[in-house]
This record gives C-alpha cells, sequence and structure tokens, in this order.
C-alpha cells in the first residue's frame, strides 16, 4: 500500500437537451457547419440583451431535486472574465455566489462498499465556442456554434480516493442525467465532460495537498487512467523531494500522460461580479413542488426494485438499468413474457452486442421488446433451439419488423416437438443402425451424438434435441 491518499474532486459539465440556446435562440444542434447556428446574441455583438430559457432553469433544478441538493429559490447569474478567441464577449455568463442548487450528494458503489460522494453546488453556464487549429495550413479557426449552449457545472467534494471511485461517481451522474432526459451524456462530443482535480497526501495528514486539474478526458477509461497517472507522477515527486505545482495539466489519450498546459486560476483571477444584464432568478414553491412530482425513478431505486421484484442478480440489475431507455426495454419485454431472468440474459448478450455493434442506443432500436419476449418464448417453449435464436437474431436485430415466429417458419427452423412424429423417426433410424443401437443399450453413450445426426439428417434439423434424447433414453433403456 502507498504511503500516500489521493484526494479527487471533479468538476462534470453537462450539456442540457434544449432545443435552443441558454440565452437566445439560436439551435443547439451538434455537428452543423461552422458558425452557422450564431446570432447577435450568442456572439457577442454590442448593445445585444440576453433572454434566460426557462426550460434551462427546470433541468437544472430537477437534477438538483435528483441528488437531494438544496435548490435554491433565489440565484443570481455573474460574469466570468478570461480572454480567449473562442470566447467573444470576452466572459462567460456563469453562476458564482449564488448557484441554483447546493449541499447533495451522491452514492457510489466500488468493490462491495458503498460510499456518499458530497456534491458542493450546481450552478448554470454558458458553453464558449471551439478554436480549431489547422498544422497543415498553420492557421487557427474559431467556431461559435457552442456559444452560448446551456450547461450544468456538477461540483463535487474532494471525497473521491481513487480513479475507480471517480469513474463510479462520473457513471453515476451520467445515468441520472439520462433518467431524468435532461442530458444526452456524450462524451465524444463533448456534452458530458469532466475536470478532476487530484492532490495527494500522506495518509492520517488532514491537510490536503497541492492539486492538479486534469483536462482533456472523453471517456471514463482515459478519466480512469488520466487519474492514476497523476496520482503516481505526484507521489514521484514527492518522493525524490520536489514540489507538486498547482497548474491545469492535459491528458494525452496516445502516450498515456498528463502534460503540463498553464497555471491553475483562482476565482479571483475571474474577477466575477453579477452580470448587469439579468435579473435573479426566482424559483416559487409550487413550480419547485410540480418539478419534483415530475421526476422518474431513480437509478439506484430501480435497480432496487429489479433485484426484489423480478428476482435478478445485483450484476444483471446493475446493467440493465445503467440507461433508462434499456431498463424501460427490459420491463416492456418482461410484460409481454414473464420470465425476467431470461430475458436479462438475451438483453446482455445479443442485443447488448448488436446495439454496440450498430452503435444504436435502446431507444432507437427497431427489435421491439414484444419481438425479444416473442424469441425467448420460442427457445423457452422448445419451438426453436438456443443456438437457432441466436444464430438469427442478428436477422431479426437489423430487420425489426418481422415477427419471430414467421420469420422462423418461413426459413423452416420450427423444431418438431410432437412426440408422436418424432418417434417414428426414431424407430426408423434405430432399425437401420442395430448394431450402433445395441452398443448404446450395452453402454456406450457416446453413440448419442451419431443417432442424434441421423435423426437430424432425416427431420432436416428440426427436430427437438431435448425430445429426441428423451425418446432415443426410453427406447434404449
Amino acid at each position: 500500500m502507498s504511503r500516500y491518499e489521493a484526494v479527487i474532486g471533479l468538476e462534470v459539465h453537462a450539456q442540457l437537451k434544449t432545443r435552443t440556446k441558454i440565452f437566445c435562440g439560436c439551435s443547439t444542434q451538434f455537428g452543423e457547419e461552422p458558425n452557422q447556428n450564431v446570432c447577435p446574441v450568442c456572439s457577442g455583438m454590442p448593445g445585444v440583451l440576453p433572454v434566460l430559457n426557462g426550460k434551462a432553469v427546470e433541468y437544472a433544478a430537477k437534477m438538483g431535486l435528483a441528488i437531494g441538493c438544496t435548490v435554491n429559490l433565489r440565484s443570481v447569474f455573474a460574469r466570468k472574465n478570461y480572454f480567449y478567441p473562442d470566447l467573444p464577449k470576452a466572459y462567460q455568463i456563469s453562476q458564482f455566489e449564488q448557484p441554483i442548487c447546493e449541499h447533495g450528494k451522491l452514492d457510489i458503489e466500488v468493490d462491495g462498499q458503498r460510499k456518499a460522494i458530497g456534491i458542493t453546488r450546481i450552478h448554470m453556464e454558458e458553453d464558449a465556442g471551439k478554436s480549431i487549429h489547422n498544422a497543415a495550413e498553420n492557421q487557427s479557426y474559431v467556431d461559435l456554434n457552442r456559444c452560448g449552449v446551456p450547461l450544468i457545472e456538477i461540483v463535487s467534494e474532494p471525497d473521491m480516493r481513487s480513479a475507480e471511485e471517480a469513474v463510479a461517481y462520473l457513471k453515476g451522474l451520467r445515468s441520472i442525467l439520462l433518467y431524468l432526459g435532461i442530458c444526452d451524456g456524450n462524451m465524444e462530443e463533448g456534452s458530458f465532460r469532466c475536470d478532476a482535480n487530484v492532490s495527494i497526501r500522506p495518509r492520517g495528514q488532514k491537510e490536503l495537498g497541492t492539486r492538479a486539474e486534469l483536462k482533456n478526458m472523453n471517456s471514463f477509461r482515459f478519466v480512469q487512467k488520466a487519474i492514476e497517472y497523476e496520482i503516481g507522477r505526484q507521489e514521484d515527486l514527492l518522493d525524490d523531494g520536489e514540489k507538486v505545482i498547482q497548474e491545469t495539466r492535459l491528458f494525452d489519450s496516445a502516450k498515456g500522460v498528463t502534460v503540463s498546459m498553464r497555471s491553475k486560476e483562482e476565482a479571483h483571477d475571474y474577477r466575477y461580479f453579477p452580470d448587469p444584464d439579468l435579473i435573479p432568478i426566482q424559483i416559487d414553491e409550487a413550480r419547485l413542488e410540480k418539478w419534483r412530482a415530475e421526476l422518474p425513478e431513480m437509478p439506484r431505486a430501480r435497480r432496487e426494485r429489479f433485484v426484489s421484484e423480478y428476482g435478478l442478480p445485483v450484476y444483471d440489475a446493475e446493467v440493465l438499468t445503467a440507461e433508462k431507455e434499456f431498463a424501460d426495454y427490459f420491463e416492456a419485454a418482461v410484460r409481454a413474457y414473464h420470465q425476467p431472468k431470461k430475458i436479462s440474459n438475451w438483453m446482455m448478450t445479443e442485443l447488448l452486442r448488436e446495439l454496440n455493434l450498430a452503435k444504436l442506443t435502446p431507444g432507437q432500436c427497431v427489435f421491439r421488446p414484444e419481438a425479444m419476449a416473442k424469441l425467448v418464448k420460442l427457445v423457452e417453449e422448445g419451438a426453436i433451439s438456443s443456438t437457432t435464436g441466436k444464430t438469427i437474431f442478428p436477422d431479426l436485430f437489423a430487420i425489426g419488423t418481422r415477427d419471430p415466429e414467421d420469420y422462423c417458419k418461413e426459413k423452416g427452423l420450427v423444431q418438431i416437438s410432437d412426440s408422436s412424429a418424432l418417434e417414428a423417426a426414431v424407430d426408423e433410424v434405430l432399425a437401420a443402425n442395430p448394431a450402433e443401437a445395441e452398443r448404446f443399450r450395452g453402454g456406450d453413450k457416446k453413440l448419442m451424438g451419431f443417432l442424434m445426426g441421423q435423426i437430424m439428417r432425416k427431420t432436416k434439423g428440426q427436430a427437438n434435441p431435448q425430445l429426441v434424447t428423451e425418446l432415443i433414453n426410453k427406447k434404449l433403456a
């Protein structure tokens, strides 16, 4: 065990899934041509006035309610002043002293140990633009499409002690955002991203060490690798008698290292002051209670219900409830065929594999839950074998609209499960192979495969293997 203890806090930016930006009517659509979703307000033209998007306030408050925060009935926007080419106003509208939400917590579980991570605050702000550097042309360009896109920043307490805990916390936050339907959680597109503040201290010491802020981590795997590298880097510095410098560092995913970017700013460097163009946000109790009543069942509660109501193992419940659409799919399939564990098995293997290969979400899947339930029922009732079901699954998934039973009948895949129909085929095979039948009766059970193969050939592969096995054993007992 290392003689140092890591101290980790995360600042998570989640893009709110509104149709328009936070202070103007421009679209928030991702992937448009550069500088298409821009107007005088979000491009910072002189004399324009921002108008607050009420849906952004609702979404921010709902996130706060979902993680046990106090939602402040009065909050204030502030100007955060800094000079970047992709920040046309030379300030970002954010919140500072009076954020919309404060003092929540998120429970995580790592290696079977549950732990509460404190949430310091949630505040609303607008996103900045994007600088695009073209090395071939030796030119830099600015795309302002993201300027004014609504964000919430979720700031944790420095309660995490390992990279694994940080990833568990991130996954927990993302899952709640998806359940609420207020963020699409896409890390690659930047709509869910985090900065990690990492420091170390000798075990037993209460005083915090000097922290480094890590940026440029666009996957859970990169978050874990960056934090692990940074902890090791700081340990090596202290062991060599050197000091850790407070700075911002970028994660180089190709090399798996963090590299220095700039010295770390403090709050006073940004010269925050209340934005004179925006009045304070006022939320009345009735509206807050309405939003509270609209909250869906949260991931942890749903996970626990899946275990108690459906008798699922904890692992199954965790996989099924990680995303709301996947959990909804499962419950719809179970309503159509009440075999929860069987449905779970097919979803966690066949369905997840096809979704990942096609890069689709469960909500985009055209193979509906009712069709999934019917396929599982066909297998469980012996109409088709499990092997056949798995073989045809990719086709059914891709086609989507075909009834699994109709598909199997059309392809001649439905098993013969009528004892009287199979008995004749078994009798014919045993009569045609008397020596093998006698050796089987004498104890050579390896001949089951040979006899089974002959019967399958005679029935064109449609015989129910389990029933054939029973008939052979009965006749040659």
